[in-house]
């Protein structure tokens, strides 16, 4: 199983990225899929998740800002950010869980700075 995380890097407040996940080695349809963050000295956070029928949910720090979606066809998942903050600087982690299993992907670092 992998899932590659990619489109982090350095942007100003206020600005946007999207970051995708594409995973191989899974039925990628039947798995819930989630956005992590870990910044500095910091415990691992839940941004948001997506289940395999689509629903949403997101941390309250990012809702309104951040949009997660999925592309079965594709077997990505993304995750729109928007109005960024500095807060929202991190590393993020994409995973794929179903039942009692959860892989995780590498992460992307997100810094958000002038």
């Amino acid at each position: 199983v992998q899932l590659q995380a990619s489109g982090g890097g350095l942007v100003q407040p206020g600005g946007s990225l999207r970051l995708s996940c594409a995973a191989s080695g899974i039925i990628f349809s039947i798995h819930a899929m989630g956005w992590y963050r870990q910044a500095p000295g910091k415990q691992r956070e839940l941004v948001a998740t997506i289940s395999s029928g689509g629903s949403t949910d997101y941390a309250d720090s990012v809702k309104g800002r951040f949009t997660i979606s999925r592309d079965n066809g594709k077997n990505t998942v993304y995750l729109q950010m928007s109005s960024l903050k500095p807060e929202d600087t991190a590393v993020y982690y994409c995973n794929a869980i179903r039942g009692s299993r959860t892989y995780w992907g590498r992460g992307t670092q997100v810094t958000v700075s002038s």
